[in-house]
């Protein structure tokens, strides 16, 4: 499938795809020390709040209450490769990663049902992520008066936040059958921008270009509800399944404008409405004794995002998701030992690509364009995430410790924008712009360091 000119120049720029599949159809997915240690794998396990992010079901394991806060530590660095030489930068962050508390109520009747839980999570999501592209001397521009630029140097530049709350109630039922429901509230703010720097061959000087509707800044609230099962089969093994809507987006953004027939060089805002993807996960537990556990979760994309249309920008954006987008697919692994106090864990995740296999225009390291398929990784590709952690249990209060290394590596697409009668969609200085019917593409290698800390209270 091959990506239409009028697609990109439609639909803003790059930025606006990469954040509606990798922010706005990927709920934050950070919970407690241990729920990070083991990869986030806990849905037919459950026990305490972090049920919240996978199977509401597993609050009614809970037998005692619980109140819990988790510190995170976040690396995020990415290393930029084009034309024979690389870019790296980190970005490193410190923030209140999680907040959960169960309240458990037991049942003193006669009746099957022994437990009825209250749950609340709070999961925040630190999105900075800044992706600059080192230059190519051979890459040049002639502007329409004759002079010459060649490519400096593209930055992407992410800032902002991505937040859950969820409240839910978990039923057990003869401590053999557990049934939840959760209701999810969304919030996210991002600051992006997409630039380019073209240094004259006259005089060196550099000169500096955005591309068309950025920077943008958007402020999303959403919402979703969830469901969930959970059986145990014999003392050992358990089985989960879980079903949680799509999330109902609003989202306020603001973006500037350039080279506008009437308003010049400007900015506007305006209201979108996103609908995120439906997801399904099914679990399998094996608890061995009280001093090993293991478990596995699948998840599984069952629609594709969809934004209202209110003009051409969502309607070329649903036609990509359409015929681009790969249902979203994640297996995470998780498992604690226990030896008396101490707790070690340990966990893995893969994620599928979101995307099928895209053909594009590029140019070349000589400065050439050429045609080009990506297999499955522009824009965005598989992720993989090793994790480990150990606790230490004082009986009413514990602490935990984890440790993520998460990878990743794209195709990264920029300086594409056409300038025509049709399309207003290139980059632009406050005194010219730059046409490009062509993309220039790094190769990106994103790692992410995390660390968490939780102190817990049972009561």
């Amino acid at each position: 499938m091959s990506i239409s000119a009028a697609f990109f120049a439609q639909a803003q720029d790059v930025s606006v795809i990469r954040n509606t599949v990798d922010l706005y159809s990927n709920a934050p997915n950070v919970g407690s020390a241990k729920f990070n240690a083991m990869a986030g794998s806990n849905g037919a396990l459950g026990g305490d709040a972090n049920s919240l992010l996978t199977n509401p079901a597993g609050l009614g394991v809970a037998i005692s209450g619980e109140v819990s806060g988790t510190l995170s530590i976040t690396s995020n660095k990415n290393t930029s490769s084009f034309a024979g030489s690389s870019y790296g930068y980190n970005i490193n962050k410190g923030d209140l990663g999680n907040l959960g508390a169960v309240m458990t109520f037991q049942l003193m009747t006669e009746s099957a049902w022994k437990f009825i839980n209250i749950g609340v999570n709070y999961s925040n999501q630190n999105i900075d992520n800044y992706i600059e592209t080192p230059g190519n001397s051979n890459l040049v521009y002639k502007f329409p008066d004759n002079s010459l630029s060649s490519f400096g140097r593209h930055a992407y530049d992410r800032y902002g936040y991505l937040s859950k709350t969820s409240f839910g109630v978990g039923a057990n039922y003869n401590n053999s059958f557990y049934l939840g429901a959760g209701l999810n509230f969304f919030n996210s703010s991002i600051d992006q921008s997409d630039t380019a720097i073209f240094n004259s061959l006259a005089n060196g000087s550099s000169e500096y270009f955005s591309k068309q509707n950025t920077p943008f800044y958007e402020k999303g609230n959403g919402f979703s509800a969830s469901l969930g099962v959970i059986g145990k089969f014999g003392q050992n093994f358990r089985l989960g399944a879980a079903l949680e809507t799509p999330t109902f987006w609003n989202i306020n953004r603001s973006y500037n404008f350039y080279n506008d027939p009437i308003y010049g060089d400007d900015y506007a805002v305006e209201d979108r409405k996103l609908t995120s993807p439906m997801k399904a996960t099914v679990s399998a537990a094996f608890i061995a004794s009280k001093s090993f556990a293991l478990n596995v979760d699948y998840t599984l994309g069952l629609t594709k995002p969809k934004y209202k249309v209110y003009g051409d920008a969502e309607t070329e954006l649903n036609d990509f998701f359409k015929d681009n987008y790969k249902n979203l697919s994640e297996v995470k692994i998780g498992a604690e030992y226990r030896l008396k106090q101490f707790r070690l864990r340990g966990g893995y995740s893969y994620a599928s690509s979101p995307f099928d296999a895209l053909t594009i225009d590029r140019y070349t390291d000589s400065g050439g364009v050429s045609q080009e398929q990506y297999n499955n990784n522009l824009i965005l590709n598989d992720r993989n995430a090793l994790s480990l952690g150990l606790g230490y249990d004082f009986r009413s209060f514990y602490i935990d410790a984890s440790y993520q290394n998460v990878t990743s590596k794209y195709a990264n697409p920029f300086l594409y924008g056409m300038v025509d009668g049709n399309y207003e969609a290139g980059y632009y200085s406050p005194n010219r712009l730059i046409s490009s019917d062509a993309y220039a593409v790094s190769d990106v290698k994103n790692v992410r360091n995390n660390f968490f800390i939780t102190f817990g209270w049972k009561f």
